[in-house]
Formats: C-alpha cells, structure tokens, sequence
C-alpha cells in the first residue's frame, strides 16, 4: 500500500471504530458483534505497527499506554469551572425563580432540571472534533492535567461524531462528571480488600482516586464513566438553549444523562425534584440532588455570575438520611495491613431504609474532635447515602453513665506493641504473624510483584488460614503435598504446581522479597532502592534511622516505619524462618554493564510507539547511560515521541541534541 492509501484507511477505521464505541458505550445500542469490532481493531494496530510514523495520536488503540507521569501538569480554563449555590427547601428554590425573573423582567421562565451526579467535574477540550486535552476542575480557575487518564474512559469519545445537520466546533471545551457506578465500587473495594489495600470510602472518592493516578494504566483498570452536560468556550457554532446544547452533544457522540429534562416552570422542576427523589436509590449511581438550570443561553449570558457561582443555574440538594440512636460500645476492628480502627456499635436504626448496626469513628482523633464516649445518644447519617457516620453528639441525653473510649496499647488480636508512626493518625499492629493480617499479607506476599507465587489464590490462602496450615508467611515454605491434596479444588497435580511455584520463589531478587514482606508505605520502587543500597535483608536489621534519611527517597515517615518492622521480635522469627526454609536475602552481584551509553543522560517526551517510558529507561540503563526526569544542560539527549510536551521548546533552547524514535531505536540496538 502507498502511504497516501495507508493514512486514509487509519483514518477509516478510527473513524468507524469509534463509531461503534459510541454505540457500545454510549447507546449501548451495538450494530456490530464483538468478533467484527476485534477485526477492525486489530488491522488498525498491524497497520500501526507497520507504519509507526504514520499513526494518529487519537487512535482508540492509544487509549492506554502511555508512560506514567512523574507529576500532573496545571491547566488554566479559558472560562472558570464555577461551584453552585445550594438550595435545600422548595422556599429556597422559589426564591431563586423568583430572583432570576425579577432580574430578567419576565414573568415566566423555562428550566433544564439535572440529576445531580456525585463524582468529579472535568473539562475535556476537542480541537476540530479531536480530543487534546482534558482536566480536572480543581479550585475553578486552574486544574491538574489528566488527558492521559481521561484518555482510558470508552465513553469519552478521542474524535466527536460528523453530523451533516450539526457542524463540529473548531474549538468545544465540554465540561462533565466522571464517576463510578454502585456495583463498579463494590466490586473495586472487594478487589481492594482481597489485596490487603486501603477501602474507598465511596464512590466519589473512589472516581476521583482514580483519576488522579500517574499511571494511566491503573486508571484504565477503573469502571469510570462520564456524563457531560455544559461548556466553556465554543468556537464555530452558537447554541439558543441549553437543551439544544445537549442534543448537539448526543449528535456528537458525547454521553448525556437519559433523565435530564425541559421543564416549562419551576413547579415542574419541584416536582422532578421529588420524582428523583423517589428513584434515587434504584438508579445505579450516586446522584445527591438537582442541577436547575435557566434553559435560555441569552438569559444565562445577561444574568451573569457572582463571585463563585453562575447566577443562573443552583444545586438543589437532596435532604441527608440521619437518625438518632445510642453507642453500646467501641470496639477496636484491625485490618489487614495492620491499622487499628474504632468503631460505633449502635443500637440498631434504620436510616435511608437501611438498619444500621455499626459505624467506624476513623481514629481516636476524630472521636476527641467529636467528643464521643460509649453510653452516647448521637445523630447518624449515611454519608452519600452509603457509609454511617457520627455527626453529632447530643450532649443534653448525657446522665453520667457515658465512658471515654482510648484505643489500647496492644493489638487485640495478637498482643503485640502497637505503634503510631510520626504524622499518622492511625495506630498500627506490625507484627506480620498477627492472624488479624495474615490472609492479607501472605496474598501479598505470594502476589505478582512480590515473590510471584502461581497458584495461591484467594480461596487456597482461606482454606490455609483457616486450617492452621500457616499461621505466616514462612510457613508456605514448610507446606507438604500431604497436607495440601485434601484441601478443596486442590488434587495432587494442583498442589504439586504450587509446591514447584513455591520453591521457584525462593530465588527471587531481593527487592521482591522486601516489597513481599509488606513494610508499612515500603513499595516496590522504594524496595528496588533499599536493596541496591544495603544488598541483604541482615544489613536492615542494623541500619540506623539516620542512614535510612540519607537516602534522598526515603524521608521520616517511611524510616521510622522501616525501624520499627525490624525491630519487631515476631518479624525476626518469620524472617529467620525464610532463611531457614533457603529464601534467598541478599541482591545478587550484578554483571557489569555494556558501557555503549556510559556517561550519557537521556530525557523523554511524547509517547513512544515501540516501548513504554520505562522499557525505554531500563534500556537506557543496561547500557550504561541513565535517564533524567526534566530539562537540564545535563541532558545529552532529548528523545521525542508522538505528542511531545513543553520539554521540546525548553531543550531547544538549551542547546540540547533532540532525536526522534528511530534515532533512539539505532543508539540501543
């Protein structure tokens, strides 16, 4: 194929397979089988393979893969994000009908009513109908830069759809809600929990978590959606409602809210208000209220905005479930990573239809800032209609008979010394051997990045704890296939693998087995730095807290919490025991290097089409060379990739060589 042929049939199948990710996505209306989509897909990337040079930076095949950032970028918005006012009575909502239509001098006005999303607002900018940009809203003048992160999102289109009635913009800056379904949270904070890592708190929080992950990958991971529903500037096209605006966005492929609805007057709307009301927890989001909206863009434009918000639009916000009920008791729960966590047993309530037995109180901090003691009559919410919460004492209800609540000195679970790092809230039992933990770490330990042992999955570690096969993470070394054939879904092939996988396992580099061990804030890139520095788990055992400082990575936090796992007498035996078992704990001498890039320093920007960021940098290492993080006259070369950043300008000037792919490719060959 000529290159003219290949870049038009590119621009056909991205064309056409958007199209159909509309379709899927958006519509959830496929006119095509999943068999047809794989085939468009799959000659695109062979067609981008072959021809590297001539890919599309908006190809669908570019929604994940690009390198993690080292830090997000800011945004400026061309018109500000501005927050709402809120309403929480029909009193209030009325008087703002009444305000507006005073301000117009018009006796009747024409609203569009909005489920109020609870998530996080965006701005996605679409040049000539291509997705360039997108950004959080951050404090509504300036946001972070997520586009690669946004990127990974099927219902935010990379190209808007052609329309013969309805033009694209030259320039459409879109504003939105990303967020999370119910059973998409669920399912998240269940992975989470099987992972011994830190739960969301909700929904939103878990959007927003994941939308700012410098590693677009693990927010392609995330069940995110996106619903749009306004503007900043619009170039090319003026829309005379917002209703209209809407339409336009369908017509452009962009996902607009199926409930979203033209009321004729504010009676309407206050009844929409309570119909939303009614449905609010069968829908499969998160919504806390109503967005009411003056229809007319002309009328939008002569009301104006306040200081913080529009005056033409208000949040009508939904009444929060709270109940009053009385603390029978505080009880400390410990999680799988060790966290020492008080919580609220009620006298059971129903609050937002839901009976509510129990509440976490975080931390003992948070019980002194809210003056909470057992005996307690207190006012219970469910925050964002999920989570039970304390909200306030009712003091008055006090007789005397009322305790104090201080988190204990021991793990309940175990008995061993808790600690509480310096800038931490919540006390922690380290003891890996505590069996309040135990499931979670050896899923850790056993997990990809750790020590990488196949076949110990969720149900097999249960059955293990749960049986006093292993009551640490030594104790897998110690397995026998008598004691594993009887287990369930085992057999004697099954657990021949896993005893093979085991024994694999023990050669692994050091830097796995710290990462394995689960060090409190300790992950693998820290790991990785802690054994080519100290080289044997025995050195960790004596190296001081100011030896740990001197490491530029390293900083309080994470050195106390490297002394205190040491020190600990029951981690002495599990590690003792690893050895024992012929677990290997010292880095193994490296062979020298080729020198072909020794002395160089190398930088990158835009995405690379033959290798990740960090492929690139391992390369680059293996050879000898090493690779900066910014722009500097240290800097021998600047390796441009597809979409280069503001590198590129502040290379060039600093006189440094600049190289293409290719380039790059010839020096590493």
């Amino acid at each position: 194929m000529r290159e003219e042929e290949v870049k038009r049939r590119m621009k056909e199948l991205i064309k056409e397979i958007e199209y159909h990710n509309y379709r899927y996505y958006t519509l959830d209306d496929p006119v095509i089988s999943d068999a047809q989509y794989d085939r468009l897909m799959r000659e695109l990337e062979e067609l981008e393979k072959k021809y590297p040079e001539l890919a599309e930076p908006n190809s669908p095949t570019k929604r994940v893969g690009a390198p993690p950032l080292e830090v997000f970028g800011i945004v400026t918005h061309s018109i500000p994000m501005l927050s709402l006012s809120n309403a929480y009575s029909e009193n209030e909502v009325i008087e703002f009908d009444e305000r507006v239509k005073r301000l117009l001098s018009v006796n009747s006005l024409e609203y569009v009513a909005e489920p109020k999303m609870d998530g996080l607002a965006v701005e996605l900018v679409y040049i000539n109908g291509e997705f360039i940009q997108g950004s959080t809203r951050g404090d509504g003048f300036t946001g972070e830069d997520i586009t690669q992160n946004l990127r990974t999102i099927k219902t935010i289109p990379l190209l808007l759809i052609s329309d013969d009635k309805i033009k694209i913009p030259s320039r459409l800056e879109v504003r939105g809600e990303v967020y999370m379904t119910r059973d998409g949270f669920k399912r998240l904070n269940k992975e989470r929990e099987e992972k011994g890592e830190p739960l969301f708190a909700n929904p939103r929080n878990a959007a927003a978590g994941s939308l700012r992950q410098l590693d677009s990958k693990i927010t392609a991971k995330r069940p995110l959606y996106i619903y749009c529903y306004g503007v900043g500037i619009v170039e090319g096209i003026e829309f005379s409602t917002h209703w209209e605006m809407l339409e336009a966005f369908k017509k452009w492929g962009l996902r607009v809210n199926e409930l979203i609805r033209v009321c004729k007057n504010i009676e309407e709307v206050i009844a929409f208000y309570h119909e939303l009301e009614k449905i609010r927890e069968s829908l499969p989001y998160e919504i806390d209220g109503m967005v009411i909206k003056v229809n007319s863009i002309d009328f939008q434009k002569r009301l104006g905005e306040k200081a913080r918000s529009p005056r033409w639009a208000l949040a009508y916000k939904f009444k929060a479930h709270q109940e009053t009920t009385t603390i029978k008791d505080i009880i400390v729960q410990v999680g799988r990573t060790g966290a020492l966590t008080p919580v609220a047993i009620f006298e059971p309530v129903r609050v937002g239809g839901v009976e509510v037995k129990r509440a976490t109180l975080h931390n003992q901090d948070e019980i002194e800032k809210k003056d909470i003691m057992i005996g307690d009559t207190v006012i219970i919410e469910r925050a964002g209609d999920v989570i039970p919460e304390v909200v306030k004492v009712i003091k008055e209800k006090r007789d005397g008979t009322q305790r104090r609540f201080k988190m204990p000195d021991n793990c309940p679970i175990c008995g061993s010394p808790v600690i509480r790092i310096k800038g931490e809230v919540v006390p922690r039992c380290i003891n890996i051997a505590c069996p309040a933990q135990i499931k979670g770490r050896i899923r850790h330990f056993g997990s990809r990045n750790a020590m990488d042992i196949e076949g110990l999955g969720v149900s097999l570690v249960e059955q293990l704890v749960d049986k006093k096969l292993v009551k640490d993470v030594a104790d897998l070394y110690f397995l026998t296939l008598d004691q594993l054939v009887p287990l369930e879904r085992m057999g004697e092939k099954s657990a021949k693998n896993l005893l093979e996988s085991i024994e694999k396992s023990k050669k692994r580099e050091l830097k796995r087995l710290i990462y394995a061990l689960g060090i409190r804030h300790v992950g693998e890139h820290l790991s990785e730095i802690i054994a080519k520095k100290w080289k044997s788990i025995d050195q960790l055992f004596t190296v001081t807290e100011e030896e740990l400082l001197e490491t530029p990575e390293i900083g309080p936090e994470v050195a106390s919490s490297i002394i205190s796992f040491f020190k600990n007498e029951t981690n002495k035996k599990v590690i003792e025991r690893l050895k024992e078992a012929g677990v290997s704990m010292k880095e193994e001498e490296e062979e020298e290097k080729p020198a072909k890039l020794k002395g160089l320093i190398f930088l990158f920007t835009g995405a690379l089409s033959n290798m990740t960021r960090s492929e690139a940098k391992e390369r680059v290492e293996a050879l000898g060379g090493s690779v900066a993080s910014s722009v500097s006259k240290r800097v021998n070369y600047l390796v441009v990739g597809a979409e280069p950043g503001s590198k590129l300008e502040k290379a060039k000037e600093l006189g440094i060589t600049v190289i293409d792919e290719k380039e790059f490719l010839k020096m590493i060959s």
